[in-house]
């Protein structure tokens, strides 16, 4: 399969986002991941909404959609009023049916590549406390644990408690960040 195109998402793609999560979802539900995503949960009015605070991008290749994610620019629900210094992924999506393995880490490092260009240093996320695999998942991709935030409100659902995580960028890819610290 080609490099992945990734492009920001467009209102013509908010069937294909929607298509995307519930397809994360049940992949999730069927290898017994619980209490994270449900199909359906989501419509396209998030997406949209998205759109409009921060920043929704695709990956592409061969005419087919790879995966998805969020970036927002900020994250109160989960990190409180934060200068900023940050770049917030969410709902990192692979398509299993299309996505060669190892696409979930080229969209996280795109993600990062973007966090970087908008002159931000770190890039934050949250994860379901209890998903211990996607909790190694993201340390391995050399994120560090930061806190944890009990009963963050949900979209369309209960509020549950997340593990903060944070990767602060360097080097050629995060420019001016030199001598920078946390």
């Amino acid at each position: 399969m080609n490099d992945p195109r990734v492009r920001p998402a467009t209102e013509a793609d908010l069937a294909t986002l929607v298509r995307l999560r519930d397809a994360a979802a049940r992949w999730m539900l069927a290898r017994g991941v619980t209490g994270q995503w449900r199909p359906g949960e989501l419509d396209e009015d998030h997406f949209r909404q998205v759109m409009a605070q921060g920043e929704v991008w695709l990956a592409e290749a061969g005419g087919c959609v790879l995966g998805a994610w969020e970036l927002w620019w900020e994250d109160e629900a989960a990190w409180g009023p934060q200068p900023p210094v940050a770049g917030y992924v969410h709902r990192l999506m692979v398509d299993r049916s299309t996505a060669p393995p190892g696409m979930g880490r080229l969209l996280l490092e795109a993600a990062e590549r973007r966090v970087a260009e908008a002159g931000r240093f770190r890039v934050r996320l949250d994860c379901l406390a209890g998903n211990a695999q996607l909790n190694a998942y993201y340390r391995d991709a050399g994120y560090r644990v930061v806190g944890h935030k009990e009963g963050k409100p949900q979209p369309g659902g209960t509020p549950k408690s997340f593990t903060l995580m944070e990767k602060e960028l360097s080097g050629p890819t995060a420019p001016g960040t030199a001598g920078r610290s946390g």
